[in-house]
């Protein structure tokens, strides 16, 4: 059969694929069943349902060229991630539906943050897909990227009815000029913060959610993974695959100390997985992938998890490849509240890979070059150490790239209390008889807008001044600078000054403590409501108000 009658014939089996899409009745006067939901609750699930059954048959189309690649290694890969990514939005969209008709699910028990989230995470799932053909030529990509696209309209829709009232907010363009940190003084937040008891667990974890993590704690893990034969494993991925799948229960896996060269990949059945190390850069999961060497971004991490409420501590996550060979993940998550604490992450272009859902970190370090912390998730990164670090010649660093696309998610970044700086490689030192003077040797930002509602707030932060004045770079001249949220709150160290900010229409200065509020633990990923579980202590809301 010549290639014209195959195209001719995928093309046609993937049309029908939304021969079932049927408008919804506009007669429909059903009253809602929920607050959060903009339309009547029928026409809320009906959508769903059109929506899940065109991802399963978007899929099914897909599985087809599973395995062949056309003997493209990045096609091939790209494939992969297309079917992880689409089985993925399947089971978000299930879990909408499932929470929006009986109030059960998987999050937090906010509905309507839990909605959004995993309807962000779902339009990203599709976009993710198609650039992993980028530079192939192949197609595949040609082939479903209707159908593909299809499906992201129709989720977009669905994000679109549902509504999360939002906490009043005024106005935070003033002080632009006079480079003041806006907001004052004030009463200290109590914050559920430092505080333990005797047994070494915060004094506001409750009683039930101690016996929890004292059975399954990391005095006594479930598995044992040691590089020297004294454990239940010598590879984390053996560890990974016989760990039970849609657990509710932790399951607690203990790296010992040690290099483990491995790609590690938590898949998303394997749910509620805590793993621990014996320390920051003394346990250390290492890898060399890279765009440069044919793997898609997405697939290029040396450690990946998608199964939800993943937990790690006391562990480094680094990707070797070096700047030359550009996008080359340490870490990506998918997975929704997920927390990491004492762990560091450490590579070059693209080392945090935060995908989508909700994810905290405290006391990370993230260390890289272009973009290192990026991706479309809804995170918050609390004392954490920031690091630039130098890559090719005449390269700009850029640490965030915040990947919202669409005004309805309720994605981006919010950094607090952390340290921004560069690492020794990144400055030079010049000595005179007068004085001594540390500059930045490569040119460094606070971030540039990936999507067009890229959005990043920086607040209660340290900044140095390997950070440029501007504070922020454009990702391609005017592009998204409208529409991009941008913001800064707060923030102290030389290269927190104000006055020379970029005059972007997105770029706010926050002058209250209100508008920042909403990127708090608390407000934007819902943390009182779950990382209490985690044992990780977090601070809640602002140090001041």
């Amino acid at each position: 059969m010549g290639k014209s009658k195959v195209v001719l014939m995928l093309l046609m089996v993937i049309m029908v694929s939304f021969s079932s899409v049927k408008a919804i009745s506009s007669n429909d006067k059903e009253m809602l069943g929920a607050e959060c939901l903009s339309v009547p609750a029928s026409v809320f699930a009906n959508t769903l349902k059109i929506t899940i059954d065109g991802v399963v048959k978007v899929a099914s189309v897909m599985a087809k060229f599973a395995g062949s690649g056309f003997g493209d290694f990045t096609v091939s890969n790209a494939i992969s991630d297309c079917l992880d990514l689409l089985q993925l939005s399947g089971d978000e969209l299930t879990w909408t539906l499932s929470a929006s008709q009986y109030g059960k699910g998987n999050g937090t028990g906010d509905l309507g943050s839990d909605l959004k989230t995993w309807l962000s995470a779902a339009l990203a799932n599709q976009e993710t897909c198609l650039e992993g053909f980028d530079g192939t030529g192949s197609m595949v990509k040609s082939l479903v990227a209707g159908s593909i696209n299809e499906v992201s309209s129709l989720v977009q829709d669905i994000l679109h009815m549902v509504h999360v009232s939002p906490r009043p907010t005024r106005g935070s363009n003033s002080n632009r000029a006079n480079g003041t940190r806006p907001g004052g003084g004030g009463r200290r937040l109590l914050m559920k913060e430092a505080v333990t008891d005797g047994d070494g667990f915060p004094s506001w974890v409750r009683s039930k959610d101690r016996k929890l993590l004292q059975a399954t704690g990391m005095s006594s893990p479930n598995v044992t993974v040691a590089l020297d034969g004294s454990g239940n494993y010598s590879r984390i991925m053996d560890a990974i695959e016989d760990a039970p799948s849609h657990s509710t229960d932790r399951f607690v896996i203990y790296v010992k100390k040690g290099l483990y060269e491995e790609n590690v990949e938590i898949k998303r059945k394997k749910t509620n997985i805590m793993m621990y190390g014996d320390g920051m850069d003394v346990t250390i999961i290492t890898g060399n992938r890279s765009v440069f060497d044919g793997w898609t971004t997405y697939r290029s991490a040396t450690f990946a998890v998608t199964g939800a409420r993943f937990v790690a501590r006391d562990m480094t996550f680094q990707n070797t490849a070096g700047p030359e060979r550009h996008q080359a993940v340490a870490f990506r998550s998918d997975s929704d509240l997920s927390a990491l604490y004492r762990c560091a992450f450490r590579g070059y272009q693209d080392t945090l890979y935060a995908h989508a859902n909700r994810q905290f970190f405290r006391e990370c370090t993230i260390t890289g070059t272009v973009d290192f912390i990026f991706g479309d998730g809804a995170a918050v990164f609390q004392n954490c150490q920031i690091q630039a670090r130098k890559g090719l010649p005449n390269q700009k660093n850029t640490i965030t790239a915040q990947g919202r696309k669409d005004p309805g998610e309720n994605t981006g970044f919010s950094i607090q209390y952390c340290n921004i700086t560069g690492d020794s490689s990144l400055t030079t030192t010049n000595t005179s008889s007068n004085s001594t003077t540390t500059t930045a040797a490569t040119y460094t930002y606070l971030g540039r807008p990936w999507k067009a509602y890229s959005r990043t707030i920086i607040m209660e932060s340290y900044i140095s001044d390997v950070v440029r004045p501007e504070g922020w770079l454009e990702w391609n001249g005017n592009v998204s600078l409208d529409t991009l949220y941008y913001a800064e709150y707060m923030n102290s160290g030389p290269g927190a000054s104000l006055e020379s900010r970029v005059k972007w229409a997105g770029y706010h200065i926050f002058n209250s403590s209100v508008d920042a509020l909403n990127y708090t633990v608390a407000q934007f990923i819902k943390g009182d409501m779950w990382l209490p579980t985690t044992g990780i202590r977090f601070g809640s809301g602002l140090s001041t108000v």
